[in-house]
């Protein structure tokens, strides 16, 4: 697969709806972790992303205009020691649980399926990252429903042992935008990724829709220390 400019793929897409990256500097000695939200109704866009601890936390900026919490107020990103566990919904929380357990990435999504919004039925992306000796590694998950119809579900876990200085990967929920929203497709994007977490921020945020984008979150992990810079931007406080 080749690499791609990550903002041509967005620019080009005015709809992937939720995002994850998951990367590696160019010194090799940072891993790089990115989620977008976007949405299309007032309700989802009526969101902001939240420092929750050592994670995040999705928000209804104006609490009095919340219809239907269940799909858009979650955690996206939790950290269980050396991993960071970073989703679209809260399955967060299920990968979070199954791992404490000494259970593996796959096996703790065993449970959980597409969201229950017909007729999109949205997939649920999952990634988790390890750092380990100065090092990392990491993985991400899709399920989705086979052929968009909502009676079968698909898994699909891609796994990256050895991430490539410079590059990372990218996966989202839609191809496209549409009625209904389609699925993505094949298998995570190769990207390549900036040095900063600044730049690497504003070149996402800048690439996503104007109209539709939502919110952006952005760390990177010193692998040899453990700790972190990241960004938080939002729409509503922009």
């Amino acid at each position: 697969m080749e690499i791609v400019q990550i903002e041509d793929e967005l620019k080009k897409n005015t709809y992937p709806g939720r995002g994850i990256m998951l990367g590696l500097t160019a010194d090799a000695g940072k891993a790089v972790i990115a989620y977008f939200i976007m949405g299309r109704s007032e309700n989802s866009r009526n969101r902001i992303f939240v420092k929750d601890g050592d994670g995040l936390r999705t928000k209804a900026y104006d609490p009095d205009k919340l219809k239907d919490p269940s799909l858009i107020i979650y955690a996206p990103v939790r950290v269980l020691r050396d991993t960071t566990i970073v989703s679209n919904g809260d399955q967060t929380d299920t990968i979070f649980a199954g791992m404490e357990q000494q259970m593996t990435f796959e096996q703790s999504l065993r449970s959980r399926t597409f969201e229950p919004d017909a007729p999109n039925y949205t997939p649920r992306i999952s990634g988790v990252l390890k750092r380990e000796k100065d090092r990392c590694h990491y993985a991400f998950s899709i399920i989705k429903s086979e052929n968009g119809e909502g009676k079968s579900t698909v898994r699909q876990t891609f796994s990256y042992a050895e991430p490539i200085p410079g590059e990372g990967h990218f996966l989202h929920t839609y191809q496209g935008d549409g009625a209904p929203l389609p699925s993505f497709e094949g298998e995570p994007l190769r990207v390549a990724v900036e040095e900063d977490v600044d730049a690497m921020a504003d070149r996402l945020w800048m690439s996503l829709n104007a109209e539709n984008k939502v919110a952006l979150f952005v760390r990177y992990i010193d692998l040899s220390t453990g700790q972190w810079k990241e960004k938080i931007i939002n729409k509503h406080q922009g």
